[in-house]
């Protein structure tokens, strides 16, 4: 059994999920094994791994209840067939609210849910006049950032649109993550301008390292970027999954969060400052 501070490989799987659940979970089960039968000790998947499609009537990513989500169930059970830490970058949980959660699920080896995160930021966006998106139309904001322990240390947990939040990560690193999950269906205009600034950008800023899982390929109406990466605490890239669906792994050592941050230990250094106001003519321009 690993422990504290001990190195382990962690994976991040690139899947191209259609609107088919069924032919699109069997893909990413072939590849969770491959993964785990690379060494992989934690093991992500990207969000809406399991069913993602986009049309005019908006996204479709498969929901059912928790207590009964076929996806869940299945993915429990691999996890616990093949010993290793699974997290399910998202999905799509029905509430009592009239709206969905997208849920990202952490799975011990036994099979077990450990911790539960959603989605706190939605992604609302006009990137141009063919690309608008209104996640709020059928998701409903989590409330609760999440860090969960893992036999290597603390894992925060954030999904896609997260990403451009800095301040959750900086929460997290504070609250005990060493190591970061942000798995995403990043569209491929934004991913090529932003995803690996973003994600080195979280490293450098927390010293943890990030094991970010992405989609890649088309989904109906929309395309995602791929480069499923993962980063070290010194805001390296030590893998890139590209465009195409597969595997990365890499080798990760808890020793290194602890030397970057002794390196540069931004973490203790924040203090408590007034929030900016726009003064005279700027602040009269603004209210107009």
């Amino acid at each position: 059994m690993p422990t504290m501070n001990e190195m382990f490989k962690a994976a991040c799987v690139q899947n191209q999920a259609g609107a088919d659940a069924a032919e699109t979970e069997a893909r990413a089960e072939e590849l969770i094994r491959e993964a785990a039968g690379r060494g992989a000790d934690l093991i992500v998947t990207p969000e809406f791994f399991s069913c993602f499609h986009v049309d005019d009537d908006g996204i479709h990513t498969g929901p059912h209840a928790e207590d009964d989500h076929p996806t869940l169930s299945c993915f429990q059970a691999l996890a616990a067939e093949l010993e290793t830490r699974l997290v399910l970058g998202s999905l799509a949980v029905t509430t009592a609210t009239g709206k969905l959660a997208n849920r990202q699920f952490v799975i011990d080896p036994t099979g077990a849910i450990v911790a539960r995160y959603d989605k706190i930021h939605l992604f609302d966006v006009d990137i141009d006049d063919d690309d608008r998106f209104r996640e709020s139309a059928t998701f409903a904001p989590g409330e609760t950032a999440v860090v969960t322990d893992t036999p290597w240390g603390g894992l925060g947990l954030s999904i896609c649109y997260d990403l451009r939040f800095a301040y959750l990560y900086r929460d997290m690193a504070q609250a005990g993550a060493l190591f970061l999950t942000c798995p995403a269906a990043f569209m491929q205009k934004t991913g090529e301008a932003h995803w690996h600034v973003l994600q080195r950008a979280r490293a450098i800023e927390t010293g943890c390292y990030v094991f970010a899982a992405c989609q890649s390929g088309s989904h109906g109406k929309a395309r995602t970027y791929g480069h499923s990466v993962i980063v070290g605490p010194w805001g390296e890239v030590l893998a890139d999954a590209g465009e195409e669906e597969g595997i990365i792994v890499a080798d990760i050592d808890p020793a290194q969060v602890a030397k970057a941050r002794k390196r540069i230990p931004a973490l203790v250094h924040d203090r408590a400052y007034a929030a900016p106001t726009l003064a005279g003519a700027a602040a009269a321009e603004a209210a107009e």
